[in-house]
């Protein structure tokens, strides 16, 4: 909580990223795109629009999430931090890129990769 009593801009991102880990790692279909993508994926970008305070209560918030981009080297992750029936809190956008560790340096987006990530692009 801040000095206002609303949940700290910071904690969003926290949020952002353990809704971002679950669709990655353990929504992300086959056994090869969760292993690909959890061997190295770094963010390079993220974007925060708040859109309403968030005040302490023990009920959960939903957090909608979706891939808005998919390229060759890197994806977009959109996000909504909202009730069901309430406001909006937060829209959001990170950039994800894959990441060779052992190279230390970006790499492109796997075949495994791509097929996962398709399943969470929004529809038009």
């Amino acid at each position: 909580m801040d000095a206002y009593g609303h949940v700290n801009n910071v904690v969003f991102l926290t949020y952002l990223e353990e809704a971002r880990v679950d669709m990655l790692f353990v929504n992300a279909g086959s056994d090869a795109a969760a292993e690909k993508l959890a061997s190295g994926v770094v963010v390079a970008r993220h974007e925060i629009d708040y859109k309403a305070p968030l005040v302490f209560r023990p009920e959960p918030v939903v957090i909608d999430l979706w891939v808005t981009e998919l390229g060759t080297s890197s994806f977009t992750i959109g996000y909504e931090i909202k009730d069901d029936a309430g406001p909006v809190y937060v829209r959001a956008l990170t950039v994800m890129v894959p990441y060779d560790v052992q190279a230390g340096r970006p790499r492109r987006v796997s075949v495994d990769e791509r097929n996962a990530l398709s399943a969470f692009v929004e529809s038009s």
